[in-house]
């Protein structure tokens, strides 16, 4: 059975990181090797949590491992704390990170043109230098803002659609020849005159070739969808699936999720009712 290494926190409420990871790439026939990150009774979007960081424990993980001579197909980074663990997670990188392993890099940093509580310049200026080990990177829109340089708020002066993609397009063909990492950018979300016809997106770029795809979007915001999306991922890269059906099997487990939880007036906070679309992912 192939293993992935999954670098992130663990949050008891929200359904994100670990929580999102585990049974995704489960379920996908992969072991989920956890090394958690942070430990938080609740993920940051709550209005009250409690986050143990687990920094200085890091490196035990990287230690404890190389005296296992583990190996591993793929490593998979989410949320940190800071960039002293952007460091630690260089340190796991140099012992674990072969040609024959597949990193995924999910630049946690920010949401809807938000950076996240924890968020520092430092934190960036690490993250900018981690993606660049990536072979894939799935930045959602606010976070590919932050590593190319782009503004936010002159990407949503955009009024037409082609001329926002196109811009999405340029920018993601910039942080592949940055990085050299395949991208997908995750949460496209076109200007529209018809508020009944939003749609959201994602567009995988290669440095050859582009794609995009989009579904109706009902405006919700749910917590760890990034997380589920980027685990279909590493599961369908470590199948040997291509990259285009990758996204959508993502898509469409997504979809489901999120229709579901839309009809159970879901809060956004807690997450996607996703457990009982996992068989999909088989």
């Amino acid at each position: 059975m192939k293993k992935v290494a999954v670098l992130q926190d663990l949050s008891s409420f929200g359904k994100c990181s670990l929580t999102a990871a585990i049974p995704v790439l489960s379920v996908m026939g992969v072991q989920a090797c956890p090394l958690p990150t942070a430990i938080l009774t609740a993920q940051t979007g709550y209005p009250s949590f409690f986050c143990e960081d687990l920094t200085s424990k890091m490196n035990y993980f990287t230690e404890e491992w190389s005296k296992l001579h583990a190996t591993f197909d793929g490593i998979y980074t989410g949320f940190v704390t800071g960039s002293e663990q952007i460091n630690n997670i260089f340190r796991f990188l140099d012992k674990f990170h072969t040609k024959e392993t597949t990193l995924l890099v999910d630049p946690v940093m920010g949401d809807v043109g938000e950076v996240y509580k924890l968020f520092t310049d430092e934190l960036l200026i690490q993250m900018k230098e981690l993606v660049k080990r990536a072979e894939v990177i799935t930045p959602n829109i606010t976070e590919c803002c932050l590593l190319s340089g782009l503004s936010y708020e002159k990407l949503h002066h955009y009024s037409n659609e082609s001329d926002y993609l196109k811009a999405i397009e340029e920018v993601g063909n910039v942080l592949h020849q940055e990085t050299g990492a395949k991208v997908i950018i995750t949460g496209i979300n076109p200007p529209s005159t018809d508020s009944d016809k939003q749609v959201i997106g994602n567009m995988y770029l290669n440095g050859n070739r582009t794609f995009y795809r989009a579904m109706q979007y009902n405006g919700k915001s749910y917590s760890g969808t990034g997380d589920l999306f980027a685990s279909v991922i590493v599961g369908s890269m470590l199948r040997g699936e291509e990259m285009e059906k990758a996204v959508q099997l993502a898509e469409a487990f997504l979809t489901m999720a999120i229709n579901d939880s839309s009809s159970e007036q879901i809060p956004e906070v807690e997450g996607v009712n996703f457990e009982k679309y996992l068989g999909m992912l088989l």
